[in-house]
Parts: C-alpha cells; sequence; structure tokens
C-alpha cells in the first residue's frame, strides 16, 4: 500500500464551493482560502436557527501507545462509511500542532484512504489559525512586560506574573527561561508552553461567538498584585487587540476528505496538556447542516473524552448520543508488558505476531475505558481497528471481551485501506446505538459547587482507577488561594501523560493500588477551567534524538515529502 502522502497527492479533489454547498452553506457564508480550503461565518448558526440538529458521536480510544491507534482514520473513516450508507455526514477534527507533526507523530490528518486533505496544507499552516493563536498570546506576554515598567496600570507583582509565553514547537531549551535581563524590564523567571497547550487556544476552542471570545480574552488571569488580587488581561487592555487578530481564526475552518465529505479543522488543544477537542463552534455548525456529526476527542477515555464530557458538553449544552471506542490488537498487547514499545525506538516486531494470550492480558485496558464511558451514561460502540497482521482469534477475542463489558457493539474497521467501504459495519452499529433508546440520560462526573480537591479525586478514583491523591504543599495552596478567589467552581482539566490510566507512563494496562501525585493547579481564567499538573507532564514537548523533522522535505517539483 503506498504512504499516507503518496495516496494525499494522487487524490482528486473538489472545488471547495462544492462541499460546503452539501452542506446546504450559501455562498456569502463561505470564505474560500484557495481552491480547497475555506472558513465558515459564524452568521450561518443564526440563519441555519436551532430547528434541527443531527447525531452527535465523539469517537475515543484505549490508552494509545507511540505505534498510534489510528482514532483520526476512525473518526473520518466512520464519517465516509456513513456517507456511503445513505446519510449526510461531517467530521470535525483539531487542527495539528508542528511540534508533534516534525517531532515523533508525522502527519495528523488520518491515513490511508480516510484522510482529510490538502494533507499538507492541514499539517502545516493551514490558513493560519495557530499563527493567530501564537500572535494573540505573544502580544499579551508583551503588554504585561511594557505595562510593569511604564506605569504598571494593573499593579501587578513582577514576580506574581502567571502568564507564560508559547511557541508552536517541540523546543525544550525554553521551558525555563529569564527575561528582562540588560535592563529591558523587571528580571523574571518564566517559561515557554507549545502552542497547543496556550490558554488563548482553549478560549479559541471553547468560545461561543465572537462576542464570547473577547470577553474570555479579556478574563484570562495574567498575575497578581502584592495583595494577591488577580489581575486580568483587560486591565491592561489588551483583550480587544488579541481579539482582533482572532477574528478570522474563530471562523472554523472546512476541507473534505478523500470520498468528499466535508471535515471542519478547528483549534488545537493537546488532550494531555490542554482539555483536547475541536471548536464548540466547528460542532454547532456541522451539527445543523449534517445527519450525523462525528467529533474526535484527544487520547483515550480518560483524558479528552472525560473532558468533552466534563468541560466542552458543559460550555456547549449539548450531550452526544453515542460514544465510539477505537481500539487495535496491537495496542492492547503492548498493554500487555510484555513488548518493549518506547517512543523513538525500534519496535518488537513479536508484537505483530498472532497472540492471542499476550492480548487478553491487555485487555483490562479496553474493559477500563468501556466502564469510564459509561459512567457519563453513553452507548459506546468498539471499533477494532484492522491491521493486516491481526488473526481472526485475536479480533474474536476483543470482540467477546467487549460485549462482556458493556458494549452495545462491537465493528470490525477498514477504514484505513478501503476507505468508507471498509466501515460500513461500524457505521450501521453507530447508527443503530444512536437512535436507539436511553436508558439513562447523560451526565456529567461532578457537580460545579463541589470544592475543587473533591472534583479532581472524583476523575482520579473514577476515571483513572486510583486509590486517592497526593498534593504538594504548592498545589495545596494553589487549590486554598483559588477557591478563594472564587474560581473554586469551574471544571477541571487534568494535566497528565497520555500513555497510562495512571500518572506514570510505564504503568500499563489496567493499573491499580496507585496514588496520583499534583505538583501544582493552574487557573485558566479565560478558558474556564482550572489545570492540576499531574507527576512530570510537561507543557512544552521536546524532540527525540531523530525527529520527523529530518525525514521531510521538498522535491524540485515543490511537492513535499516525507511528511508521514
Amino acid at each position: 500500500m503506498d504512504s499516507d502522502l503518496a495516496i494525499a497527492q494522487s487524490a482528486k479533489l473538489l472545488p471547495i464551493q462544492e462541499i460546503t454547498a452539501r452542506l446546504g452553506l450559501l455562498d456569502d457564508e463561505v470564505e474560500p482560502f484557495g481552491r480547497y480550503k475555506a472558513k465558515v461565518r459564524l452568521s450561518a448558526i443564526d440563519r441555519l436557527g436551532e430547528g434541527r440538529f443531527g447525531k452527535y458521536v465523539v469517537v475515543t480510544g484505549i490508552t494509545p501507545t507511540p505505534l498510534g491507534e489510528g482514532k483520526t482514520v476512525t473518526t473520518v473513516g466512520l464519517a465516509q462509511a456513513l456517507a456511503c450508507v445513505g446519510k449526510r455526514a461531517a467530521c470535525c477534527i483539531r487542527q495539528p500542532s508542528m511540534g508533534p507533526v516534525f517531532g515523533i507523530k508525522g502527519g495528523a490528518a488520518g491515513g490511508g484512504y480516510s484522510q482529510v486533505l490538502p494533507m499538507e496544507d492541514l499539517n502545516l499552516h493551514l490558513t493560519g489559525d495557530m499563527h493567530a493563536v501564537n500572535s494573540a498570546h505573544a502580544l499579551l506576554s508583551a503588554l504585561i512586560d511594557t505595562t510593569m515598567v511604564k506605569g504598571n496600570p494593573g499593579r501587578l507583582d513582577p514576580m506574581k506574573v502567571v502568564w507564560r509565553r508559547c511557541v508552536d514547537m517541540n523546543d525544550a531549551a525554553l521551558r525555563d527561561i529569564v527575561v528582562g535581563l540588560g535592563g529591558h524590564g523587571f528580571p523574571r523567571e518564566t517559561r515557554f508552553d507549545l502552542t497547543s497547550a496556550s490558554e488563548v487556544m482553549a478560549v479559541l476552542a471553547l468560545a461561543r461567538s465572537l462576542a464570547d471570545l473577547r470577553r474570555r480574552l479579556g478574563r484570562i488571569v495574567i498575575g497578581y498584585t502584592n495583595q494577591d488580587i488577580p489581575v486580568f488581561a483587560d486591565a491592561i487592555r489588551a483583550g480587544g487587540a488579541m481579539t482582533a487578530l482572532l477574528r478570522d481564526a474563530i471562523m472554523p475552518n472546512v476541507l473534505q476528505t478523500i470520498e468528499h465529505v466535508p471535515a471542519f479543522v478547528h483549534a488545537g488543544p493537546f488532550a494531555n496538556i490542554a482539555h483536547g477537542n475541536s471548536s464548540i463552534l466547528a460542532d454547532e455548525i456541522a451539527l445543523r447542516c449534517a445527519d450525523f456529526v462525528i467529533t474526535e476527542a484527544g487520547f483515550g477515555a480518560d483524558m479528552g473524552f472525560e473532558k468533552f464530557c466534563d468541560i466542552k458538553c458543559r460550555v456547549s449544552g449539548r450531550a452526544p448520543d453515542v460514544a465510539v471506542l477505537v481500539v487495535t490488537v496491537r495496542a492492547l498487547k503492548a498493554h500487555s508488558g510484555e513488548y518493549r514499545v518506547v517512543p523513538g525506538r525500534l519496535i518488537d516486531q513479536t508484537i505483530f505476531q498472532p497472540n492471542v494470550e499476550n492480548l487478553r492480558a491487555g485487555l483490562p485496558n479496553m474493559e477500563k475505558h468501556l466502564e469510564n464511558v459509561g459512567k457519563f451514561n453513553l452507548p459506546c460502540v468498539v471499533a477494532i481497528n484492522r491491521f493486516p497482521t491481526d488473526s481472526d482469534e485475536e479480533i474474536a477475542a476483543i470482540a467477546d471481551a467487549a460485549r462482556q463489558a458493556g458494549a452495545f457493539d462491537v465493528a470490525v474497521s477498514d477504514v484505513h485501506g478501503k476507505g468508507g467501504a471498509g466501515g460500513q459495519a461500524l457505521a450501521e452499529a453507530v447508527i443503530r446505538a444512536a437512535t436507539a433508546p436511553k436508558p439513562a440520560p447523560f451526565r456529567m462526573l461532578y457537580e460545579d459547587n463541589w470544592p475543587v480537591k473533591k472534583k479532581i479525586e472524583t476523575i482520579v478514583r473514577e476515571i483513572y482507577g486510583g486509590d486517592g491523591v497526593d498534593y504538594e504543599p504548592t498545589a495545596s495552596a494553589a487549590v486554598e488561594s483559588l477557591t478563594r478567589l472564587g474560581f473554586g467552581n469551574l471544571p477541571i482539566c487534568m494535566a497528565k501523560t497520555q500513555y497510562s490510566l495512571s500518572h506514570d507512563p510505564n504503568r500499563l494496562g489496567r493499573p491499580t493500588g496507585f496514588r496520583v501525585p499534583v505538583r501544582d493547579v493552574r487557573l485558566a481564567g479565560g478558558a474556564g477551567f482550572l489545570t492540576p499538573l499531574i507527576g512530570q507532564i510537561q507543557t512544552m514537548p521536546a524532540f527525540g534524538r531523530h525527529p520527523a523533522a529530518m525525514n521531510i522535505d521538498v522535491d524540485d517539483h515543490g511537492r513535499i515529502t516525507g511528511l508521514f
């Protein structure tokens, strides 16, 4: 089979106006960005109104491995498969960060015959939204340091500035820096985060309108006075200019899949260090235009899915109809602990040989993720993303275990190799799940008015399966202070490793008997959540010894090579 890039570059794309017309969007609601990309004006939401909404499907997965489990492939392929069975479908995914694209992951547009196109544009600059977020973030950083030496109207204490800088590239050397040297401002320690971890990115993803975007940007807490009173971005008159930089970025981008199904690509918060879901606005437009909307939540059901339910659904007021849990034979075998699977290292090739015993040893991981989906009262369809090396016995073992663990249905999917035609069984299972009577209404894991520590501990016990939480003094002090300042009613956005249900990436499968260490709790006042930092999680990743960037080039005809 050809590489993802070769398949993408050989595909025939339709003019983007043909794609948006299929959604029922009017010409004056679409701003073409070249021939194959466009932005959708928010006025479409008002015109389409509240009269009709499609079924809302959220795609999640088991605990991922560095091999990649095909969650985006399944999201894209399921939308194509639904179109194959006569449904008007659309998918919604996040815009990739160039950090992972040039790091270890490579492209993030799906794969095989279930990709979003143009694949190169999606993985690199797209329509410039990532740069707009970066610029708005940098503007606030610059205004903070300027205002402190030119009157300091916000009465910021230079040693209590909490706003960090950001860049959309893995650059571990910027994790901890000193600014203000050489007489240019107040020397102080700060750090860079990946743009995907920027609060501006989270605000963009959670805003429900331009006015809401403006309000949220102004509510970003940039630091504190010497009396520990929070100082907001609007105190230094930064919110307006930041909104101006994001005026176009707030409009969702629409592209197409290989099979010409509309694909919304908007916002890019990571699920391990942010809330891990594409924008509310993209979903809102899609839900008014399609019979089925497939939206992807980052990483596993302990990460982006939990945040989808407890953060995104809280803000949007939308409840999903069904969840799809993506599993692979090789990932479950990796969770047996019998194979060495390390990012950037050669893979133990025996993992690709049939071994039902080792597979069964990894099944508790899937069972825990099914349990997690069930806690929100959602029917769950397990999608087995099949690879050529999978045996029929291994597939059968997964299906049996999934049904016994409470899955609504199980379907084998080959959307990578066959596109929509390879996902029709999955599409039919999703249709049944989305239209079946619900035994109980959708619920969230915790109430707004619960104490902060109770919310954190509920996530740890109910979703991760931990025994409890250990707070470092800094974290306990932060919880006490944020509660006193009136931020205790905000939802929780945990920052932890994606490679384990626990805080320790080396604890595979379904770990038990662990307590989760919280080293700090950060406030995202504009986005509207609290972020506990768990274990050794970093908000600025690093490149490995041989990052994917070393394989990427451009040939004499201007065609990109080596991009996954």
